[in-house]
This record gives structure tokens, sequence and C-alpha cells, in this order.
């Protein structure tokens, strides 16, 4: 999966810190940002999840409902357990990222009410506008051999 074009726009970065409740003036006024050793308003942490927007192919990404009807059903379940982030540089308002991901490990563990679970690692890289990489991803999932069971 790779994302052409991911601006990070410092309205964004004040949206997204808005949604997740910091009101920090260093993500919306630019002279704080530069007073605390910023280039120029960073980004929080967690921000590059919202590259699912600028992704056409993410299956984070709201489908029609005839989409969503046609998905297969039965099996086993899958969900993110973990999310690792490691940053060569902050990210700023300006910068222009693409992403690339490959897999990383897998791995398998018995489970007590849902069989075996499968674990696997996504690695994303994030590189600027002038290919530096800056950000490095791992999302970890797990899937269920079958549905968890009921207990009564």
């Amino acid at each position: 999966m790779a994302v052409d074009k991911f601006p990070i726009e410092a309205s964004h970065i004040r949206m997204f810190a808005h949604a997740i409740g910091d009101d920090s003036p260093v993500f919306s006024d630019a002279r704080v940002a530069r007073e605390q050793g910023f280039d120029a308003v960073p980004a929080p942490p967690t921000f590059a999840v919202a590259d699912v927007h600028f992704d056409p192919e993410s299956p984070l990404r709201r489908r029609s409902r005839n989409a969503a009807a046609a998905a297969p059903s039965g099996g086993g379940t899958g969900l993110h357990a973990e999310q690792h982030y490691e940053y060569h540089r902050p990210l700023h308002a300006g910068d222009v990222l693409t992403k690339v991901s490959f897999p990383g490990e897998t791995w398998e563990k018995e489970g007590r009410r849902a069989g075996k679970l499968v674990f696997s690692e996504t690695i994303s890289e994030y590189r600027d506008q002038t290919g530096e990489l800056v950000l490095t991803a791992r999302m970890v999932g797990v899937r269920t051999e079958r549905p968890v069971e009921a207990q009564g």
C-alpha cells in the first residue's frame, strides 16, 4: 500500500489536536511552536493515522453500504492490537509525506476461546518531500481462527 501524497496542513493539525482533546497552543500557533524549538507547527504524535484519508485503498476508509453488505462473513475476527511510532524527526505543517507499507513478522499463539491467534505486523515508512525518512510505524494486528464463543 502506498500513499502518493499526504499533506500535513496547519488546519488539519489543529483539528486533530482538538479531536484528541489536546488544546496546547503549540498545535495551533506558529509563534508558540517556534518558541518551543519547532521549525513550524508540529503534528501530534499519533497524527500519522490520518493518512487513511489520503489512501483510497485503505480498509479503514468508509465504504458504501453495498460494499459492506458484500463483505465476506463467517470465520474469525480481526483487531488492531498494537501501534508503535519511531520518529526520526517531528512532522510539521508544510510537510508532504509519502508512505510505503510492507509486511513485518508473523507469529501464532493458541487462544483459549477462539482457537489459534495469528499476529502480523505491518511496517510503514513515511518520507517527506525531500525523500528523508521521517517516521517508521509498526502496527500489529491479530486475527482469530474462529469467532469467540459466548460464555454462559
